[in-house]
């Protein structure tokens, strides 16, 4: 039976939020301490456990069918690869930190510097793309600390909450892109793999939706029903259903997550009361 091999970090920031959108897709992997391949016992897939770095070249070469990597990594090392979904976790920046004591205005002040990172490629499209030549000291890991040792006048690096930064006397100063992590396609895959990532990403999409939505009930008096429909954002229509007491109704719908304080306002502004926001665990649409 074909099996749809893919690859996550081995270790590090994308590792646990990999596995877990796994689980929540409904896919239990059993990988023991330093397993390196690992195999899903309740769907057709192989897991392989690579270094961040090296998961690109094995999309290319088609030794791995998809990935979840951060968008920063296809950027700088797999022009070529598709990204097919968007993951929602793992969140940052690449950007230009400079010391604090340096008074930056614009990009243009990076011209003739010397810049310490890990990302030589995007760094070079980026200073290219405004006409600009700096020279870049490639750096493997601890790059905030160049500036602090002499070795460049500036650092690109991914930034999360701007701590390490701030700790080694660095600010941001440019942001070259946002990143996170994503769900990547090998350009060699199967048929018969494509068919079972489809298959994969129809449950990302469920768990994603679910992640990004709460369901809501309240009793609302039955003439104030249209004026919570035009308030609540529904699938379809709202679910509607009389209460013991006469003139009111139980109203349920879906919401947005990041929106509902307000939408709670507006749905007590017009008579909802008892209202309860609940998470949601799948979302099949």
């Amino acid at each position: 039976m074909n099996k749809l091999k893919i690859a996550i970090q081995k270790s590090g920031r994308l590792n646990e939020d990999s596995l877990k959108i796994l689980k929540d897709c409904g896919i239990s992997i059993n990988n023991g301490n330093d397993q390196l391949m690992a195999e899903a016992s309740d769907f057709p897939m192989e897991v392989l456990f690579l270094r961040n770095s090296d998961i690109p070249q094995y999309l290319k070469d088609g030794v791995v069918d998809a990935a979840i990597v951060g968008d920063n990594l296809l950027v700088e090392k797999g022009k070529g690869i598709r990204a097919v979904e968007k993951l929602g976790f793992s969140k940052c920046r690449v950007s230009i930190a400079v010391p604090k004591t340096f008074e930056y205005t614009s990009v243009k002040d990076l011209a003739g510097m010397q810049i310490a990172t890990s990302y030589p490629n995007t760094v070079n499209d980026f200073l290219e793309s405004k006409g600009i030549s700096a020279d870049l000291h490639q750096i493997s890991g601890s790059v905030e600390i160049a500036p602090n040792i002499g070795l460049a006048d500036a650092i690109v690096d991914i930034v999360s909450s701007g701590s390490t930064l701030f700790k080694n006397n660095l600010k941001e100063a440019e942001i070259i892109l946002k990143s996170e992590a994503v769900l990547a396609v090998s350009p060699k895959i199967s048929e018969e793999s494509n068919a079972i990532l489809q298959k994969f990403r129809f449950r990302i999409q469920s768990v994603l939706k679910a992640r990004n939505s709460r369901y809501i009930l309240m009793n609302v008096p039955n003439n104030k029903i249209d004026a919570v429909g035009k308030i609540l954002p529904v699938l379809k229509s709202l679910t509607v259903m009389p209460l013991a007491e006469e003139g009111w109704s139980s109203v349920h719908s879906v919401i947005d997550k990041n929106t509902f304080w307000e939408v709670i306002d507006e749905l007590k502004a017009v008579g909802a009361e008892g209202i309860l926001v609940c998470p949601i665990e799948k979302m099949v649409l």
